[in-house]
């Protein structure tokens, strides 16, 4: 019998790309808060979930995952960079939450991870600037005037930037740090070519978070044209807040919204 949580199907089972949850991350973020076009977001959220409030956020991560802590030793397994687009809706009952419309990611397995929670991952390649914990220029070293820099590159082609400097004042979590996000899940299937996928919208299921020592920063964010995305078509506004720090969780799986 083949085994496997996900493709490939082996005897074994070892070599399935993504093993069962639960699944641990840590990292170092850069998050920016941003206003858009309201009539423009509403295009890219269910109805069923919200109405998008014109306002949302992206993530600049730079992660370290594992399941049992084997990854470590293998850090190309465990170590990847992503960039998350969030938009900010208000639920039918009232309450705030993020709709994950678009996340780039540079590897395989975080990709399907994703995938499967209801996080829409594709290919990108993000790069940040990373803070560390020594007093040198080469450093940047968390205090005010220190400027940081984040962006996304998809299909060779540069598609967001952002410049952040620290204020030195204590931050507040943004985006999927502040409210639940809610993504899409949904499958194509060849013996139907011609019927869409049946969408599902989920949850993921969060655990053990850590970190809350966010660190104040104002930001530049830029949306560029690139053939095929439709980020551009949020029509960004202005950036409004932004924050850095670290920060871990676990994820045990999913549940419908």
């Amino acid at each position: 019998m083949l085994k496997g949580f996900t493709p490939p199907f082996t005897p074994r089972g070892t070599a399935s790309l993504v093993p069962p949850p639960p699944w641990h991350y840590a990292g170092w973020l850069l998050n920016v808060d941003f206003e858009c076009d309201a009539a423009a977001a509403a295009r890219f959220v269910p109805a069923e979930l919200g109405t998008a409030t014109g306002r949302g956020a992206v993530h600049f991560a730079d992660w370290q995952s594992t399941t049992d802590g084997s990854e470590l030793l293998d850090p190309v397994r465990s170590q990847y960079r992503e960039t998350i687009v969030l938009l900010e809706l208000r639920r039918p009952d009232g309450t705030a939450a993020n709709f994950c419309p678009l996340i780039y990611v540079d590897q395989d397995a975080s990709m399907l991870r994703g995938q499967l929670q209801g996080w829409p991952k594709k290919m990108g390649s993000t790069w940040l600037t990373r803070c560390l914990p020594l007093d040198h220029p080469a450093a940047a070293p968390l205090r005010a005037g220190t400027r940081l820099g984040a962006t996304l590159t998809v299909t060779e082609r540069r598609l967001v930037e952002a410049r952040l400097e620290l204020t030195g004042r204590p931050g507040r979590p943004l985006g999927f740090l502040a409210r639940p996000t809610y993504g899409t899940v949904g499958w194509a299937d060849l013996t139907e070519p011609g019927q869409p996928p049946a969408l599902r919208y989920l949850r993921p299921a969060v655990a053990g978070r850590v970190g809350d020592a966010w660190h104040e920063a104002t930001a530049q964010l830029s949306f560029l044209e690139v053939p095929r995305e439709e980020l551009c078509e949020l029509r960004l506004r202005a950036a409004t807040d932004a924050s850095a720090g670290w920060f871990a969780m676990s994820v045990t799986g999913a549940t419908p919204a």
